[in-house]
């Protein structure tokens, strides 16, 4: 049996959601949308929401860090889904009977190929050794990235395996102060993270440029919101329109019981990504003393470069230039 990585699920939202046909977007790839309503979610009550803490949700691709060869790796999700013969029984068996549960998959047939080295994320059931798909028929889980990948290369260009350690954007220690600095593989050890940056989901944080593109980790969790709503639709809906803290993409409570509930900006109708986003509002710093490692840095690799930025501070995000 494989070894099992961090939970990668689909979040519950905060209200009981409802879907709504969009008969103008026939064309469009999801022709519906998945609107909240007024009504809390029992998951969320059941998890104590009123004292979990809300954080930002960061606008990204989920990554995961654990070992791999014996050493601190980060690891790209990968889900595992079915190939289009089983997808299509898969889907006739929903309309017909509605629950998935009772679906039979052959493990051997029905599921298109992964690397050797994936591994199921933690929360995915098994059954007789072979890890259960989800409601949507797939398996959620993980790949380890390699060095000098081609197919994670923006992955890869956030972590240096000889240093051991990951470029992480996160709070300095001044109030309002954000800080990139490298943070040691260790440190990060069976924690998930966002990947944002240039070519990740359209770069809604306007981070660096198709000549010189720029990613970071951001540890899921990171950015507490410190002047939260209430939870009640009128006030969210009021806070993501009316205030600084609000122009994010979403919100993700964390709760006493690790239980994690979300809300997007989508679920209220919002749009996103905003022309200016509450995470490029912040100045950033940089932080990253070479001395401090025993190694060479590429000449192209993002260390290098935030290297000869040590010690500069920039207005947001987007303002951070490397030279030549």
């Amino acid at each position: 049996m494989r070894r099992r990585g961090a939970v990668q699920r689909k979040l519950p939202c905060l209200f009981v959601t409802e879907v709504k046909e969009e008969p103008s977007a026939k064309r469009q790839r999801q022709p519906f949308k998945v609107l909240a309503t007024e009504t809390l979610n029992e998951k969320a009550l059941e998890a104590d929401i009123y004292n979990a803490i809300p954080t930002e949700k960061v606008d990204g691709t989920c990554c995961y860090v654990t070992t791999y060869k014996g050493r601190p790796y980060l690891w790209a999700r990968l889900d595992r889904r079915p190939n289009k013969q089983a997808e299509k029984r898969f889907k006739q068996f929903l309309y017909s009977l509605e629950d998935c549960k009772e679906f039979i998959w052959n493990f051997e047939e029905d599921f298109k190929p992964v690397p050797d080295t994936w591994i199921p994320a933690k929360e995915v059931e098994f059954s007789n050794g072979n890890p259960l798909p989800d409601e949507n028929g797939h398996m959620p889980g993980w790949v380890p990235v390699e060095k000098n990948s081609k197919q994670y290369c923006w992955h890869s260009s956030v972590v240096n395996y000889e240093a051991e350690i990951a470029l992480v954007l996160k709070h300095h220690a001044d109030p309002g102060l954000l800080e990139i600095s490298p943070v040691p593989l260790a440190e990060l050890l069976e924690q998930t993270l966002e990947l944002i940056g240039t070519n990740i989901n359209a770069n809604p944080y306007g981070l660096g440029s198709r000549k010189q593109p720029v990613h970071l980790l951001v540890p899921h969790g990171a950015f507490e919101i410190k002047n939260p709503p209430s939870l009640n639709q009128n006030d969210i809906l009021s806070w993501f329109e009316g205030c600084n803290e609000g122009k994010v993409e979403g919100i993700v409570w964390h709760c006493r019981d690790g239980c994690l509930i979300k809300l997007h900006r989508h679920h209220l109708g919002l749009c996103w990504p905003l022309a200016e986003t509450y995470l490029n509002s912040q100045p950033v710093v940089v932080s990253f003393n070479r001395n401090d490692y025993d190694c060479d840095f590429g000449p192209k690799s993002l260390f290098h470069h935030f290297s000869n930025l040590d010690g500069q501070r920039f207005d947001r995000l987007k303002d951070i230039k490397f030279d030549g």
